[in-house]
């Protein structure tokens, strides 16, 4: 079984129009998830689906600094490479 997902910080009213850098507290209507494999402090990357199907990514150390937004596919490229172990070079 794969790693289980947290949601965090639920929001009231739906998402503006997305943008690259945008203050991440402001993308709202969305659940923020992070892997449980995150370090012990619970900070690593966060994951929120736009009502559009783009995937916004923040860093939990820092919810309200920008946010990144993704494209379906760019997100599939994304984990098909993690999945690879295309990207372990990083963290050995």
């Amino acid at each position: 079984m794969g790693p289980v997902l947290h949601h965090s910080h639920d929001r009231e009213t739906q998402v503006p129009d997305a943008y690259n850098g945008m203050a991440a507290h402001e993308i709202r209507g969305v659940k923020w998830l992070k892997s449980s494999h995150s370090n012990s402090q619970g900070t690593c990357a966060e994951f929120a689906k736009l009502p559009t199907g783009e995937v916004a990514i923040r860093n939990s150390r820092f919810p309200n600094g920008p946010a990144l937004i993704y494209t379906p596919a760019e997100v599939e490229a994304l984990l098909r490479g993690v999945k690879d172990g295309e990207f372990d070079h990083l963290i050995a």
